[in-house]
């Protein structure tokens, strides 16, 4: 817990909902925050260095694994590890081949990236709540949230990246006279064109939105019960057990939306993206 804090069910849920956040003080030093309060003062261009450095670990993690599997591949006896690697790059070639009607040797191995990367930021969320908060208060360190997308700024930073791909690509495709067409001439008549042009837009914007906010939003909701589990434990010996049980539970079920989340939002890329490639 954070200095100062007590040991309550509120302050509890509130540290485990705290990045770990770096930013300027009101007083113009640097540093990093030791409240929620102190965090809020930083302002829009403070820094969460605990989503940074899991998403950005992961990410090396992932491309570490599969360059590996690359390098060591063997055609004769495969090892476990290669199987599986092998069945991933197929199964997301496969959802492109399906779903993707353009040519783009850039959209396979973006979902693939897309898949397996936000896939590896999910599973932090099995890992027991108090397990990796605990080790780094030992360190020193106030405040650690290990799991990537339960942080709007990552859920969002990667659907904006989403959406300035879609953008380049209508635009790379169709033409700047082609891309704004398509939201100023449909679907009502030309005449229409400020009607069109509003909910052509409305419905552009709301993509990066729907596509952050979804990710963002199921992860955030079961954390926050793998939290309020976790308070059982405090409870005595019965809602010890209980949460036990709870907890493995909740795991075992969360596990899909784990994999159906990360599956959502590379199949919604590779969608979007199909779109911007599509002439009307």
């Amino acid at each position: 817990m954070a200095a100062g804090e007590e040991l309550t069910s509120s302050a509890y849920i509130k540290h485990h909902l705290q990045n770990l956040t770096f930013g300027q003080h009101p007083d113009g030093t640097w540093g990093i925050a030791h409240s929620a309060q102190e965090a809020r003062e930083m302002g829009f261009w403070a820094i969460h260095l605990d989503t940074m450095s899991w998403s950005i670990g992961l990410g090396v993690l992932f491309l570490f694994l599969f360059q590996r599997v690359a390098k060591t591949a063997s055609v004769e006896t495969p090892p476990p590890w290669q199987n599986f690697v092998e069945w991933v790059v197929e199964f997301i070639d496969d959802i492109v081949r399906g779903t993707f009607s353009g040519k783009n040797d850039v959209v396979a191995p973006l979902g693939l990236t897309v898949f397996v990367w936000i896939l590896l930021q999910n599973l932090m969320d099995l890992v027991p709540v108090d397990w990796l908060p605990g080790l780094a208060k030992l360190m020193g360190i106030p405040y650690m949230k290990v799991v990537p997308t339960t942080d709007p700024n990552a859920t969002f930073g990667m659907a904006i990246g989403v959406f300035w791909l879609m953008i380049y690509y209508s635009i790379k495709v169709k033409g700047l006279g082609g891309f704004f067409g398509e939201l100023a001439f449909q679907p009502f008549p030309k005449v229409l064109m400020p009607v069109n042009l509003l909910l052509e837009t409305i419905s552009l914007i709301a993509k990066p939105l729907s596509l952050g906010l979804r990710l963002f939003g199921n992860l955030y909701a079961g954390e926050m019960i793998f939290i309020l589990i976790a308070l059982l434990y405090s409870g005595g010996v019965a809602l010890g057990v209980l949460g036990g049980f709870l907890q493995l539970g909740w795991a075992i079920f969360h596990i899909l939306i784990i994999l159906l989340q990360a599956f959502i939002f590379m199949i919604l890329t590779v969608v979007y993206l199909d779109m911007a490639h599509q002439r009307h």
